[in-house]
């Protein structure tokens, strides 16, 4: 009988928890994979993985957990924590190398405790419709924030690359999309999530090519940027540092 593998979301914000259930193998890594990537990229405060009810029964398929953990390692940069893992799945998990990072806790519900007294972080988020409105609509949002934020030296940058990204999605994705921007540490991040499995590429057109440009400037005014793929969509983001003096 093949094995099972129940990855339910529990809870999204501000902290996610995601309740895991049955056997992990290398038939049902890459379903937790999809899962916690999926949870990581609504951006929560932290993620809590409830693994009371896991089997590990190939430690080798703990990779791909491994591995999303890297992959997310700078966006969106939320601590996980592993909650109620039995003595053979800690074991296997420290022996993973790319999940030297992750927490462990023994109670999922004194572990959201312990997350629900952490201070939220400086964070707008929106929905926008696929039309051409919404680009002022995230100038607006973006200068808005950085005002408040008292870092208005982003703004100019931070407003064109926020049009680019939603311009994307107008043009090419066409679904609804969520808008968030966020501050912490002095840097500028904002993400844009919709509903096209289609990765962006960048583009090197010529003098004469009327578009294609768009990507290529937010990776040229952008500290680092990438994109995360999910089930459903996919999210594009960037990161802006400030300037050195």
């Amino acid at each position: 009988m093949p094995s099972q593998l129940v990855c339910r979301p529990e809870r999204d914000l501000p902290v996610a928890v995601l309740r895991v259930s049955g056997t992990l193998d290398r038939l049902t890594g890459d379903a937790l994979g999809l899962a916690v990537r999926r949870s990581l990229a609504v951006q929560p405060v932290k993620l809590l993985l409830d693994v009371t009810r896991l089997k590990v029964a190939d430690p080798i398929a703990l990779g791909t957990f491994g591995s999303v953990v890297c992959q997310t390692a700078e966006f969106p940069n939320v601590p996980i924590v592993v909650c109620g893992a039995d003595q053979g799945t800690s074991a296997a998990l420290a022996a993973t190398p790319a999940c030297a990072g992750v927490e462990m806790a023994g109670d999922c519900a004194a572990a959201l405790a312990e997350a629900g007294r952490q201070p939220a972080p400086d964070r707008v988020r929106v929905r926008l419709r696929p039309v051409p409105e919404a680009c002022r609509q995230v100038r607006h949002l973006v200068d808005q924030a950085c005002t408040g934020w008292q870092r208005s030296e982003f703004t100019a940058t931070a407003a064109l690359i926020a049009t680019e990204l939603v311009a994307n999605v107008v043009r090419h994705a066409r679904t609804t999309m969520e808008f968030t921007i966020a501050h912490r540490d002095g840097r500028i991040t904002m993400a844009v999530r919709d509903g096209s499995r289609h990765l962006p590429k960048t583009l090197d057109p010529g003098i004469t090519d009327a578009g294609g440009r768009g990507l290529r400037l937010v990776r040229e005014l952008s500290a680092a940027w990438g994109v995360l793929p999910v089930s459903d969509g996919k999210v594009v983001w960037t990161h802006l540092t400030p300037a050195l003096p």
